[in-house]
């Protein structure tokens, strides 16, 4: 294989640490099922791809992504397989497919995919995924597979789930007189005296927080598993609908707990939360919410650590998760979409994360770190790593960790598929801002959020 870098940093979007961010403003197209720049009909494609394929955005792939490559490269060997490793950039994406220099394969954030779809800047996959005999529903989780569905098509081969829940600190809980059961969200009232008995403060400012919500990064969460919807089930947004006020004003409840919003976020800004001093190590926090990559982080410091988890609990106390993705795409105008097609699905098979799987088992005997597991996307691969390299580690708190991660897959629920699905990320986060620095009612702000959200919806599902 041979491989253009551009950049020396480490990413995890093969390997699945982290989610894209960027977003764009983009020019409305129309919705379109063409499989190509120029409006030609949709792919028809083949099992026995040849020939050069690029791939864009893979932006250095850690030791997971090396190894699903490597597999992928070894099942195409008839195929030249050029890699571009700097990041995905939606601007620059728009511009390519405009100027009809695109590559065969894109790696991007899930929540782009709709809005690419109904621009009729990536093909439908739908024979992909039949040439090769996939069924995307039995690949992989149904939820993640919502998140690449628009107009009843396939647009997009997802990998990685990696779910959030509670990550405690047990060694504070059990200071102040608190169970694990009384971080529960689904009772804000025991919450609350929960985040009282362990935050700590000095001048006005926090030292300690009960609970770090991770407000900005997780608004969703709080707000579908207080009741909401960010979507109706055609992915017009819905963001002023009035069960997502209770998702709102709990955040709001539990960052004036601690000091108010700006007060908490400075102090959470300031964490080392990939270093010795973490949150953790530190005390900094006696429970936080955490995607399951996260614990994978720790898992060098469990010498200085003591943790445990809980699941997020929905408003009914139910076990709720909502979380993101990459996915691959296929550009309109792609050269040699039957490549791309082919190792896509490959980087998706069981036998790449087999090769996963093996070579992180690898990498944690060699750094002495703990097997988190890896969260593929695909419940068989889940479960295949989990029974062949997830050992117990001899931390009893670690193992409940890694244990609790793998529970709340069975509860996983999709954002909501929408053709501005970046834009409703944004548009909720600041309305959440707003509300949390007291510049807004929830209504209030979920109202300017739905305006600004359902302009986007029209600008991009606008006929061009």
């Amino acid at each position: 294989m041979s491989t253009t870098r551009r950049t020396t940093r480490r990413s995890p979007l093969l390997g699945g640490l982290a989610l894209v961010t960027a977003t764009a403003t983009l020019a409305a197209c129309g919705p379109g099922g063409g499989g190509a720049a120029g409006g030609d009909g949709p792919t028809d494609f083949t099992t026995a791809p040849t020939g050069e394929l690029a791939a864009w955005a893979f932006d250095n792939a850690d030791d997971v992504g090396e190894a699903r490559m490597a597999y992928a490269e070894e099942q195409l060997g008839d195929v030249e397989i050029t890699m571009d490793q700097t990041s995905f950039d939606a601007q620059k994406f728009t511009t390519r497919v405009a100027g009809g220099q695109v590559p065969d394969v894109v790696q991007m954030d899930r929540r782009f995919v709709p809005t690419y779809a109904a621009q009729g800047l990536i093909q439908p996959l739908d024979a992909c995924y039949d040439a090769h005999g996939v069924v995307a529903d039995e690949r992989f989780y149904d939820f993640v597979v919502d998140d690449v569905q628009w107009d009843d098509q396939l647009w997009a081969v997802p990998q990685f789930y990696q779910p959030p829940a509670i990550l405690l600190n047990t060694r504070v809980l059990e200071a102040a007189g608190i169970t694990d059961e009384q971080i529960d969200t689904s009772q804000p009232d025991v919450l609350l005296q929960a985040i009282a008995a362990t935050y700590t403060e000095e001048g006005g400012s926090p030292t300690r927080l009960g609970l770090d919500p991770v407000a900005a990064g997780q608004a969703g969460l709080w707000v579908l598993g207080m009741g909401g919807q960010l979507t109706d089930e055609d992915g017009v947004p819905t963001l002023d609908d009035p069960s997502n006020v209770a998702g709102v004003e709990l955040l709001k409840q539990i960052t004036d707990a601690q000091g108010g919003y700006a007060q908490v976020k400075s102090f959470t800004d300031a964490f080392d939360t990939f270093g010795d001093a973490n949150q953790y190590a530190t005390d900094q926090v006696a429970a936080q919410v955490n995607a399951q990559w996260y614990p994978n982080v720790l898992s060098p410091y469990v010498g200085d650590v003591q943790v445990r988890a809980v699941p997020f609990l929905d408003a009914e106390g139910q076990p709720f998760s909502v979380a993101g993705g990459t996915a691959f795409v296929v550009p309109a105008g792609a050269k040699n979409p039957d490549a791309a097609c082919a190792w896509m699905l490959e980087l998706t098979e069981i036998g790449a994360w087999e090769a996963a799987g093996e070579a992180r088992a690898a990498t944690r005997e060699e750094d002495g770190g703990i097997n988190t597991g890896l969260f593929t996307g695909s419940p068989d691969a889940d479960q295949l790593v989990r029974d062949r390299w997830v050992v117990e580690s001899g931390d009893p708190g670690f193992d409940q960790v890694i244990a609790t991660y793998y529970e709340v897959l069975d509860y996983g629920k999709t954002f909501g598929a929408s053709p501005a699905g970046q834009e409703i990320g944004n548009a909720l986060n600041n309305a959440v801002t707003a509300v949390l620095l007291g510049d807004a009612t929830a209504e209030e702000a979920l109202a300017d959020a739905q305006h600004a959200a359902q302009r986007a919806y029209d600008n991009v599902t606008a006929a061009g």
